[in-house]
Order: structure tokens, then sequence, then C-alpha cells
């Protein structure tokens, strides 16, 4: 793992235990209609989520499906590990990194991901390794807030964005659509429901 990685992760480690008190007043204005929609997208039984986090998306996963649930930090693992246990989640829950996973070529129907570029070093790598463990025809599906379109409002958050690295470990100046298309799939497409700095993008291999 690289140093930055590392960094990135001791960071996520730091705030594990508070992560969800943190986000709370977001997640219910805003994040869970999203994540009911991201995950009403997916397909097939035999499902990757990459940055698993603190489960949040626990409540929303396809019931009799194969999940495999992924995260480069132990306490956030740890913290999902007893949400798992609290809701009884059928989910396998695994530490490693985006950036190199151990699974197979074609693994995986629906490679899953909510908030989870902004804090990946090597966004195009990870991207690219999502790909690569995607089936032929399988679909990739992430939730991701980038930088936004808008001049006066991207030179903001290109300002501030050091900042919020060095206190959560989140990019808030990443360009995921873009990075999406730079991989090898043969679509990608942002739902049209999405807003300027939070998008749901979809991709088919």
């Amino acid at each position: 793992m690289k140093t930055n990685s590392t960094a990135i992760k001791k960071r996520y480690d730091r705030i594990a235990p508070y992560f969800d008190g943190l986000e709370a007043m977001m997640e219910g204005l805003f994040f869970k209609k999203w994540r009911e929609r991201l995950w009403a997208k997916v397909e097939g039984h035999h499902i990757l989520e990459v940055g698993v986090g603190t489960g949040k998306n626990f409540d929303y996963y396809p019931k009799d499906a194969r999940i495999t649930a992924i995260d480069f930090s132990e306490a956030m693992l740890k913290q999902a590990t007893l949400k798992k246990d609290r809701k009884n989640t059928n989910v396998e829950l695994e530490l490693m990194d985006v950036q190199s996973l151990p699974f197979a070529d074609n693994s995986f129907d629906t490679v899953i991901g909510s908030f989870v570029f902004c804090s990946v070093p090597s966004a195009v790598k990870g991207l690219k390794e999502l790909y690569r463990v995607c089936k032929p025809g399988g679909q990739v599906l992430l939730l991701e807030h980038v930088l936004s379109s808008k001049p006066v409002i991207a030179g903001i958050m290109n300002l501030i964005n050091p900042v919020v690295v060095s206190l959560f470990g989140a990019n808030i100046n990443r360009n995921t659509v873009k990075n999406v298309k730079a991989c090898a799939f043969e679509s990608v497409r942002v739902d049209e429901h999405s807003g300027d700095i939070i998008k749901l993008i979809e991709a088919r291999k």
C-alpha cells in the first residue's frame, strides 16, 4: 500500500467511531435517497461493494444476493462488523485496497460503491480494477461527489481541498465521470437525476 494510501487510511481509522454521527444530517437529508436509487439499479447475484465503510448501505442490499464488501480501514470495518451483527446482514467483509484487488478477472455481476473514489489515491487505477473484476456485460455503479461544473464553486472547492484531505482523507474536487470514461467500458452514463456535484454513474463492461 502506498504511503499516501496509508495516510488516508489512518485518517479514516481515526474518525471511524464517529463517522456515522458526523454525517448523520447529510445522510438523512440527501444521501439516503441516493443510496436507495443506487442499489435499485443492482443486477445479478454476485455483488462486490467497494469502500463499505461503516456499512451504511446494509439496509439497501438486495435479498438473496451473494455480497462481498471491502474497505482498506480496519477501524471502519470494525464498525461495519458491529453493524452487520446487529442487523444480521448477510455479507462477507474483507480488508483490502480497491487499487489492488485479489479477485480473479470477470468475477462479479455488479461492482458498486458510494462516495469512495474521493478517497482513492490513484482513482484511475482503482477504477481499472473495478473494470477488471466485473463480468463481461456486468455493470459498475458509483455514487460520487465531484468537482462542480460552475467555475466559482469549482474554484472554492479546489482552494479548500487540501484542508479537507488533511482532516478527512477525502478529495472534493475529483473528475470521477471523466475518470470512468477513461476506462474501457462499453458505455458510461450519468443518471438523469444527478445534480452538479452528486453523480450516479452507470458503467457497462
